[in-house]
């Protein structure tokens, strides 16, 4: 398997600038390493974020097919904007407050990591860029709707 080259902007994306690059758990450190992006996003209004979530998604789907044919290997597992994106996703009209940044980034790991149907479908079925970026957008989608949940509950 090839190593990414990370002065290639298309790898610098797609592995997370160099955060999917970590030997254990390259997709928790990528979600890691999108907090200070949320962070920067969160201070647009709703409109321009839905917006941001729209042009990371199609940026995405372009990286992660890109990258995963340079290296050969469908899913790289240290691609991960797709995280990035399903974690700024769960975050979509969050609450303000680290609390909820904590809690999105677990809700968005568990969805992630245990991919309930139909994360786990999607993800074996659709193939490139799109099928990389889709079943963590799915995944922040259910994460959101928890997050959303939570929210409203303890709102």
């Amino acid at each position: 398997m090839s190593r990414p080259n990370l002065k290639s902007p298309v790898h610098c994306l797609a592995f997370g600038f160099g955060s999917g690059l970590a030997p254990k758990a390259p997709g928790t450190f990528g979600t890691l390493a999108a907090v200070p992006f949320y962070l920067l996003a969160a201070q647009l209004d709703l409109a321009a974020y839905l917006v941001f979530l729209l042009l990371a998604f199609v940026l995405g789907v372009y990286v992660c097919d890109r990258a995963s044919r340079d290296l050969g290997v469908h899913d790289h597992p240290g691609i991960v904007w797709d995280e990035f994106v399903g974690y700024w996703i769960t975050l979509c009209a969050a609450p303000a407050g680290w609390w909820w940044v904590v809690a999105g980034f677990v809700l968005f790991r568990v969805f992630d990591i245990l991919k309930p149907w139909p994360i786990g479908w999607l993800d074996r079925r659709v193939h490139g860029g799109l099928g990389i970026m889709l079943d963590d957008v799915v995944a922040g989608v259910m994460a959101w709707a928890c997050l959303q949940g939570l929210a409203q509950l303890l709102g």
